[in-house]
């Protein structure tokens, strides 16, 4: 009876103890996002050069009008309708899109291109210099450069063979930011922390944390997504502020119980 009164206060010092090392701290800027500093997607059309007879050609008339606008626009007069316009196979049209967090101005962005046509292959080609624009019709972006394409497509004896895509491609370093997207970061009274999972327990352990470390008062939480926090009005404070408030370790709530039924 000791023997197994023994092994069973084992059994149960062993059971807390995992459950002990299941609760861990979190920083806050592992739980939390700052409101305003996000995302920004932007988008162009543009035109690619320098293709081996792999492009759109004539039979996109989509392409041959976008060429006759460009030229337009370096006072190229081009006669006739766009539709007779000789083009080749020597250029493609394509989308330019870009994602990329707090865009400041002469910053260089990355690209990735796809053909939106029927061109075949972009490898080779250059993008000319194309406009990017947020989803309020603004130009933040200006892109150019050659092309990195790791798709290739093999034609021999009527059979064909492709790896990857070859219609789609990426430029390092491609664009340059030229409008700057405004945050309310730098002008808030505030500064808004929005959980990631909502959760009203995490939501107020990283208020106590926060009025914790920087007193009373500092941190309030808004709803089980929002924490507002009183931040300084200097910019480099405000940075300095928060980069000590990412910091910080929280304890969040324990997420909802889950019955999984192994089939």
């Amino acid at each position: 009876m000791f023997i197994a009164k023994r092994v069973l206060l084992k059994t149960a010092l062993l059971v807390a103890l995992l459950q002990a090392s299941t609760v861990s701290a979190d920083r806050i800027k592992d739980l939390t996002d700052v409101a305003g500093v996000r995302t920004n997607k932007l988008i162009g059309f543009g035109l690619v050069v320098g293709l081996q007879g792999s492009g759109d050609g004539k039979d996109l008339p989509l392409t041959a009008q976008a060429l006759k606008t460009m030229l337009s626009g370096l006072g190229v007069s081009v006669d006739g309708p766009v539709s007779d316009y000789d083009l080749g196979d020597q250029m493609a049209a394509l989308a330019a899109q870009n994602a990329k967090k707090e865009l400041k101005l002469e910053q260089k962005i990355d690209i990735n291109v796809a053909a939106i046509g029927v061109a075949d292959s972009l490898r080779g080609g250059s993008l000319i210099m194309t406009q990017l624009r947020g989803v309020d019709g603004q130009t933040y972006a200006l892109a150019q450069g050659a092309m990195t394409v790791t798709g290739v497509t093999a034609n021999a004896a009527g059979s064909s063979i492709q790896i990857g895509v070859p219609t789609s491609g990426r430029i390092p370093n491609g664009a340059t930011v030229e409008r700057r997207v405004q945050t309310p970061f730098d002008t808030a009274d505030q500064i808004v922390l929005n959980v990631r999972d909502a959760d009203f327990s995490t939501a107020n352990a990283i208020t106590e944390s926060i009025n914790l470390a920087f007193g009373s008062g500092v941190a309030s939480a808004i709803d089980g997504v929002s924490i507002a926090v009183m931040a300084p009005q200097d910019s480099s404070q405000r940075v300095t502020f928060l980069s000590m408030i990412e910091n910080l370790d929280v304890t969040p709530g324990e997420p909802s119980a889950r019955i999984v039924i192994n089939s």
